[in-house]
C-alpha cells in the first residue's frame, strides 16, 4: 500500500429526523499526489459529477462514433478521441441556439414539454446551425480527375503486432 497512497472516506447520510437515509455507508477513495489538496466535501461532490462523465461516454459511443473507430496505432486513436471531444464541445456551445426537433413519438414526452435540449436534439439541429453561421473554409475547387498513385506503386505492408489476449482472472482464496 505504500506505493499507492490514498485517502479513504466513509459517507453516512442521515435524513432530517437524524435517521439513517441509506442502509449501508458509502466508501469513496481519493488517489493521487494532490489528494491532500481536496477537502472531504470536494471528494463527495466530485462523486456526484461522475454522472456527467458517464453520460458523455454513452452519448459519445452511440452518436459520435467514439467506439467505432478501430486502429492499431495509439496516436490515431488519441486523435479520434480528441475529434470526438471537439464535436461534443461544439454541440454544448450550440445548445442555446438549437431548436427542439423531436421525433413524432417524442413530442408528448415530459422532457420535450419542459424544453430541455439534450445533446441529441442539438445534433439533430446542427445542420441548420452550421448553415446559419457559415463556415470559414474556402469553397472547394474542382480538380477534375486526380491522377492517383503511379502505376506499379507498392505500399509497404502494415507492421505485424502481437495480439493481446485478456485472460479471465481467477479469485484466489485467502
Amino acid at each position: 500500500m505504500h506505493n499507492y497512497p490514498f485517502t479513504l472516506m466513509q459517507v453516512v447520510r442521515y435524513d432530517e429526523d437524524g435517521n439513517l437515509a441509506c442502509k449501508r455507508p458509502m466508501w469513496l477513495i481519493a488517489i493521487g499526489e494532490q489528494r491532500h489538496e481536496l477537502s472531504l466535501l470536494d471528494i463527495y461532490q466530485a462523486y456526484g459529477v461522475r454522472y456527467n462523465i458517464e453520460h458523455f461516454f454513452r452519448f459519445g459511443k452511440q452518436r459520435l462514433l467514439l467506439a467505432s473507430f478501430q486502429t492499431p496505432e495509439d496516436v490515431r486513436e488519441k486523435k479520434w478521441w480528441q475529434l470526438a471531444h471537439l464535436a461534443y464541445a461544439q454541440l454544448w456551445m450550440a445548445r442555446r441556439v438549437a431548436c427542439s426537433l423531436p421525433r413524432p413519438w417524442e413530442r408528448n414526452l415530459p422532457e420535450m414539454k419542459m424544453r430541455l435540449i439534450s445533446p441529441t436534439l442539438v445534433q439533430r439541429d446542427f445542420g441548420r446551425i452550421i448553415r446559419q453561421i457559415g463556415t470559414p473554409a474556402k469553397p472547394p475547387k474542382r480538380r477534375f480527375i486526380s491522377p492517383g498513385r503511379r502505376k506499379g506503386t507498392k505500399l509497404p505492408p502494415r507492421p505485424r503486432r502481437k495480439v493481446v489476449v485478456k485472460s479471465q482472472q481467477t479469485i484466489k482464496p485467502p
